[in-house]
């Protein structure tokens, strides 16, 4: 099994959930002890396995969208994670609670 730490922050942890959520990754788990967030990925051979990432948002570029114009990302296959006022959503989350936001990253 592959895994991988990095230093935790709340919107670390938070993405690390909606993800094993919408089973990109096997497990997100935070190590209080050492202050770091351990991320379980899943084989390659799993169909649902990360195969890109695609950031958005950055420090030097914000990007920010309404709840009419998000759309499904590589239809409906992909997932595009949303920092919205209800907390961090999915792109199909966000349509169904008809809110907008800062748009993160896209995955596949």
């Amino acid at each position: 099994m592959e895994t991988m730490t990095l230093p935790t922050s709340k919107i670390k942890v938070a993405i690390g959930d909606l993800l094993v959520k919408e089973g990109f990754i096997k497990s997100s788990s935070l190590k209080k002890k050492s202050n770091v967030l351990e991320i379980e990925l899943l084989s390659s051979t799993n169909s649902h396995a990360v195969r890109d990432v695609q950031r958005i948002s950055k420090p030097s570029r914000r990007v920010y969208t309404g709840a009419d114009a998000i759309k499904p990302y590589k239809g409906g296959f992909g997932c595009t994670i949303i920092s919205t006022p209800k907390g961090l959503l999915t792109d199909k989350q966000a349509i169904k609670e008809k809110v907008g936001g800062e748009v993160l990253f896209k995955i596949w």
